[in-house]
């Protein structure tokens, strides 16, 4: 059987679709939302039973949209051979191994009868009228997004900030107009559905991530790829010339099409670098180094790639300054919790790559820190990690299933302990640090073996060090 549908390009197209949303999560339910008030017929396929979605069900309100939820394998392949778009989560793909065998094939026989299948930012993209300015990255998206919105906001740019940093926007596709700007953080699992790039396209870095879903380090890099693919057809991306990842996609675009930042790089004409102590855009300079209130130096070329970017979209330069004068970072990302007894306490649970929490321990140089770390394997190799660990920490608490590799890896270079929970980590942590040091959680793997995501993590640390330290001044906290 063929099925050929109109390709969606208008909100008037929508009306009369039988569209199926695959998961009623946040992105689900704003994709539903939209859909049933424009006219379609809006049926949302979760695999979880009525009972554990209650608030989202309750998010839907009073409209008329049918639930398939928690129902048969069956059940599902025939709402989907009846449907003639399909909306998917991020993490549903006809290409993750990840996905479902049974759901993979049956989205790949609808693909091949000419249905369509695209995700919640890929229908905003066709659907919005604004200018879209997105960032994307391994790792330091989330802490560029959130800056440029908060450049964006002190320069008095209409604009909305949204996508993979938690708040979807396609609910608000109407409310933004062509001199409005769209700020999207994209991650791979958003970028391989969309089929137009951007204004402004920023990358932070691209590195090695997800190998439980990409056959291979390459096929990831593809993937992260294709937004600065499609954006170098009409706009601008902006690469970071420290990062060997975007070294050679931006070989692979036209030179017209790239603004280069970076830290260190001198064999490129750089947009956007420091100088003097001074962060420079095009030439100007922005405001001193040392005014950057963000540890390290992978935030400190996340607020280059920021400002690059703001200033494209037509922030100025003092706006561009005042915004990154008054941004405190995102919550689990190297973010501080407080000071007591002489020991900073940071919470970086976002950090859930080797590198990224690599990164994290040269935050605190020249500081001693105890690092709590593990998590689940994503396949990735934790070889450096380990030498880091060994050379910059004072011990290192162990939790989840990397516990074993890591202490094989460390070797008794460094003082080990293993522990089953948080507060059990937060608690050795505790008597282990001396005043001066850096209690740093910085698990360098995923979170789902023991929480729901890498934010419940950070909020079980959080929990645990502030009732640990309860006795403590509240003047000493940052929380």
């Amino acid at each position: 059987m063929t099925t050929v549908t109109a390709l969606i390009r208008t909100l008037d197209d929508l009306r009369g679709r039988r569209v199926v949303v695959f998961g009623l999560a946040r992105s689900g339910g704003a994709a539903a939302r939209m859909l049933a008030d424009g006219g379609a017929e809006v049926t949302i396929y979760d695999r979880r039973p009525a009972a554990a979605l209650a608030d989202e069900i309750t998010g839907l309100g009073d409209r008329a949209i049918h639930l398939a939820l928690g129902v048969t394998e069956d059940e599902a392949r025939a709402l989907i051979v009846r449907g003639d778009l399909l909306v998917t989560s991020p993490s549903i793909s006809p290409d993750f191994p990840t996905t479902d065998p049974w759901l993979r094939a049956a989205l790949r026989e609808a693909i091949e009868r000419g249905v369509e299948l695209v995700s919640e930012v890929e229908l905003f993209l066709r659907l919005t009228r604004a200018r879209v300015l997105a960032v994307t990255g391994t790792k330091g998206k989330t802490t560029t997004t959130a800056l440029i919105g908060e450049i964006l906001a002190e320069s008095g740019i209409s604009h909305l900030v949204g996508g993979n940093i938690g708040r979807p926007l396609i609910e608000e596709v109407g409310l933004l107009g062509p001199g409005d700007w769209a700020v999207l953080e994209l991650s791979e699992l958003q970028l391989p559905t969309i089929s137009r790039g951007a204004d402004i396209a920023v990358y932070t870095n691209i590195g090695a991530d997800h190998l439980d879903r990409h056959a291979n380090e390459a096929a990831y890099r593809a993937v992260k790829a294709r937004l600065g693919e499609l954006s170098a057809r009409r706009g601008l991306v902006v690469l970071n010339a420290d990062d060997p990842g975007c070294r050679e996609l931006g070989a692979r675009l036209p030179a017209a099409s790239i603004a280069w930042y970076g830290l260190g790089a001198v064999d490129l004409q750089l947009a956007a670098r420091v100088s003097d102590g001074w962060l420079m855009v095009h030439g100007e300079r922005v405001l001193p180094v040392a005014e950057v209130p963000l540890p390290g130096r992978h935030l400190l070329s996340d607020a280059l790639a920021a400002a690059l970017a703001s200033e494209l979209a037509g922030a100025s330069t003092s706006a561009i300054a005042a915004g990154i004068r008054q941004f405190r970072g995102v919550h689990h990302r190297l973010e501080t919790l407080g000071e007591w007894g002489g020991v900073r306490w940071v919470n970086d649970s976002q950090a859930t790559i080797p590198v990224a929490a690599i990164a994290a321990l040269e935050a605190f140089l020249p500081a001693s820190v105890v690092l709590i770390a593990g998590g689940q394997d994503k396949g990735l190799d934790y070889a450096s990690f380990a030498e880091a660990a060994a050379s910059r920490c004072r011990a290192v608490v162990l939790i989840g299933e990397t516990a074993d590799q890591l202490e094989r890896l460390i070797g008794g270079r460094v003082a080990i302990e293993r522990v089953a929970s948080m507060s059990d980590a937060v608690r050795r942590a505790a008597a282990l640090a001396l005043p001066g040091d850096v209690v740093l959680l910085s698990p360098a793997a995923a979170s789902f073996d023991m929480f729901t995501d890498y934010a419940a993590r950070g909020d079980a640390f959080r929990a645990a060090a502030l009732a640990i330290n309860d006795a403590s001044s509240p003047a000493e906290t940052n929380s």
